[in-house]
């Protein structure tokens, strides 16, 4: 049942993307993890793709999106992996997807490579005849890219027609960071949206994130982050993803 939360802890929460993407993630885990979206309101569940059928099935009806993971956590399967990724989850029933980029091919300087890429999983998402459009969020792992390489992924996202960037997979080296929100906001284009995610487990880094520009959070600790807002519990939360 939908809990009684105030109209701020409403707002936030309709910012978070409900996270569980452990390899060891059980059934069971999925199933709570889906039960805590529609008590919370959360945006989304983000599920790794084997756990999509399942979280339909238990949001069914409810306001709450699927989304899923394609090329994850390193970026480096083939552009037809990708979208063969994509078209399976889309067609399961996930409504948003957030792959990871060609992480070496932007590093190496190939941004024609990185750019063909999003906007072949930009015409998945959008395109396809007879399909419902699927949000698409580009991750581009932060925390291995120098100032220089964020900015051309910002450029490379924004021409592609993705609909969000994305900091970090959250099993990189490093996650989110308020700098980095601050320059993707300058670099991205008008349509384009953040995601925040990597290591986002209390409230106050939640809120200086949404500050800096980013419009959603993924977390795993999106039900301490709630409610926090509420001073019902300590900013502690679980580690990680």
């Amino acid at each position: 049942m939908p809990l009684s939360l105030t109209p701020e802890q409403q707002r936030l929460a309709a910012m978070i993307d409900h996270t569980l993407l452990k390899p060891e993630a059980t059934e069971a885990a999925v199933i709570n993890l889906c039960a805590e979206a529609r008590d919370y309101g959360f945006a989304s569940v983000c599920v790794n793709p084997c756990h999509v059928k399942r979280a339909v099935q238990e949001l069914q009806g409810s306001a709450v999106k699927v989304c899923t993971v394609i090329g994850f956590p390193l970026g480096a399967n083939t552009t037809e992996t990708k979208m063969y990724e994509a078209i399976a989850n889309i067609d399961a029933g996930a409504s948003e997807v957030d792959m990871v980029l060609n992480i070496g091919a932007l590093v190496s300087g190939n941004l024609q490579a990185v750019e063909d890429e999003i906007f072949a999983l930009a015409y998945v998402a959008h395109k396809r005849e007879d399909r419902a459009n699927a949000v698409l969020k580009v991750i581009i792992e932060t925390a291995l890219l120098n100032e220089e390489q964020k900015i051309a992924a910002c450029g490379a996202v924004t021409r592609a027609g993705a609909d969000f960037i994305k900091t970090s997979t959250g099993f990189s080296t490093g996650g989110a960071t308020v700098a980095d929100i601050e320059l993707m906001k300058k670099h991205v284009g008008a349509n384009v949206h953040i995601k925040a995610s990597g290591g986002i487990r209390d409230l106050a880094f939640a809120q200086a994130l949404i500050e800096a520009g980013a419009t959603r959070i993924g977390a795993s600790a999106g039900v301490a982050i709630v409610e926090a807002l509420a001073g019902k519990v300590s900013s502690a939360a679980p580690q990680g993803y």
